[in-house]
Parts: C-alpha cells; structure tokens; sequence
C-alpha cells in the first residue's frame, strides 16, 4: 500500500511537471518581430529581410520585420531591451549604432548588457557616391575639388553617429576636406536628396545605391573594405586611391533581450546559419551587393570587443560627440 502511495504522488509530480516543461520548450510558440532601426531601404533592413522567409521556415513561425527608426536606432533598441526575455522579438542592428551610440551618447535608454548577440548575419563595405553636378571623376579630383570650395559641398547621412556619419568624420580627418554634415534618419530620404542634388556626397553600403550608380545617376568613387566590391568591379579601393589607412566596413548582427534563455539563443543561432546557408539566401545577397557572414554568439561578443575599442580611438581622433 505504501509503494501505491508513493507511486501515486509521483505519478502526480509528473503529471504538474509535465506541463512546466512543455512551457519551457515553447519557443516558438508566436510570430517572431524582427525590429530594425531604420526605415525600409538600405544594408540592415535588406539583412534582416534576407534571413526572415528562410528563418520563419526553419523554425515553423512567420517571422515579421518591424521597422522603427528615428531618435539615432534608440528607439528600437529600447523596445527590444525591453522586450520578454522569450525569444519572440529581437533586434537586427548595425555597427554604426550598436558600437558607436554608447560611446558618443551620455544618456541612452539602454544598454549594452541589456541585449545578447545571436550572431553575425552579414557584413557591406561602403561607397562613397557623389551627385553627377560634382565635376570630378574619381578620389584624387574630388578632394582637390573640396578643397577648392571648403564647406561649400554637402554629405548625407542616415543619422547622427551612423557609420555614414562617423565614416565621413574620418574621412574628412585623413584627406583634410571640409563637408557639410545633413543627418537623416535612415538611407531612404538621403538618397532621395542626394538624387536631387540638394545633397552632393553619400557614404553608404552599396545595397542603398548600386542601381543608381548602375544607372548613371550617381558617380561612384571608391569604396572603403578592403578589396573592390564585386557589384562595381571598376571602382577602386581606398587604397587604391591613394588612401591605404581609409578602412570602413559595416557589419549586421541579431541580438536578443539579456536574459533570454541560452537554449532559445543557441536555437535561434542555429536556424540564423542554416538559414544563411542556404543558396538562395547567398544568390539575394549577392544580388543586394552584400556578403552572407554568420559570426556565433560568442565570437560575437569577442567582434563587439574589440570594434568598441577600435570605434572609441578614432571618435576621439575625429572629435564627434552628439550630446
């Protein structure tokens, strides 16, 4: 009778376990929000729609992009910080905001340690594109040209502390030109002016201007990684252009409220790079003029490191601050 007894309440044990667990393996048990800092348009909405379709496949829930830009990507950081530590809305968000708004901003309504990384999803050299009026051809001549007309030529960006923005700051430190800083928020209306030439000089990922420099309605000058881009074979390196130490590249990672159990990080992390893998997703990016690079979690935060340390020395160098 006791064993009975004692069967009995185990038996009872499981049954209220039982549910618990099944809790706990949930996820996802919802669509899952992709919030993006900046309107539709340019490198980090293109990669967070690159990897939603296949993303919401692999896991068995539609995955939504939500895009939220304004206040320098701050308000979506802060909705995500803030966010259930569940899984079920994350941030897709770039370098320019993730590594340089906590270093020239003193008061921001987050943190760093409020998110995790998933990881890596793809990385864009950057262009520097300027408006046909500008009578110059390529690198040489368009600083000789500023030069001749300080503060006379405007540069657009998607915002203050940007990589457009904080690109160009270095930019004008290591050539000594003299530009116009025209903040906007996100890539969709700077290219529009720069288009209209209200805006004469745009730095930014090739995804946002490709077609027009393909179309003859903007000049393309160089580009900023390493090697040229495959996109626009004819335009050269900085380096090539005379210009070796000029090195600007943008990353885009997926991040994930702090707190968020490591079980549904590692799941997301794994679908994240099957994801990317597949070959539609390499043939969309290579389209987009972007590369397809999965970094894990805490490879991540090693990258998150040591761009920080990077992105503070040369912001002090080029004197940005925004508050």
């Amino acid at each position: 009778m006791n064993t009975r007894r004692k069967l009995t309440r185990l038996l009872a044990l499981a049954s209220l376990c039982a549910p618990m667990a099944l809790m706990a393996q949930a996820f996802p048990s919802k669509p899952i929000s992709l919030v993006v800092p900046v309107p539709p348009g340019g490198l980090v909405d293109t990669s967070a729609r690159l990897i939603s379709e296949p993303l919401g496949r692999l896991i068995g829930q539609s995955v939504v992009v939500e895009n939220k830009g304004g206040a320098s990507g701050n308000l979506a950081y802060q909705q995500v910080a803030k966010a259930p530590k569940d899984g079920h809305t994350l941030l897709v968000s770039y370098s320019g905001y993730h590594v340089a708004n906590p270093i020239l901003m003193s008061k921001l309504p987050w943190e760093l340690k409020d998110l995790t990384p998933v990881g890596l999803i793809t990385v864009a050299t950057n262009v520097v594109a300027v408006h046909p009026s500008v009578p110059v051809s390529n690198m040489k001549e368009f600083i000789a040209y500023v030069k001749q007309n300080p503060g006379k030529l405007n540069y657009a960006s998607q915002g203050n502390g940007s990589v457009s923005h904080i690109g160009t700051e270095i930019f004008k430190q290591q050539t000594g030109v003299d530009l116009v800083h025209v903040p906007y928020k996100g890539s969709g209306q700077a290219i529009a002016d720069v288009l209209g030439g209200q805006v004469q000089v745009f730095m930014t990922t090739p995804p946002s201007v490709m077609q027009h420099i393909q179309a003859g309605k903007l000049k393309a000058l160089a580009v900023t990684g390493k090697k040229r881009h495959a996109g626009m074979p004819q335009v050269p390196t900085m380096a090539e252009a005379g210009y070796p130490n000029f090195d600007l590249e943008s990353w885009v990672a997926l991040y994930a409220p702090a707190g968020t159990p490591a079980a549904t990080i590692n799941q997301l992390a794994d679908a994240v790079k099957r994801s990317l893998d597949l070959p539609e997703s390499k043939q969309r990016a290579d389209v987009a003029g972007i590369e397809v690079r999965f970094v894990a979690p805490a490879e991540m935060t090693k990258l998150l490191d040591r761009d920080i340390a990077d992105w503070t020395q040369a912001i002090k160098a080029a004197h940005i601050k925004l508050d």
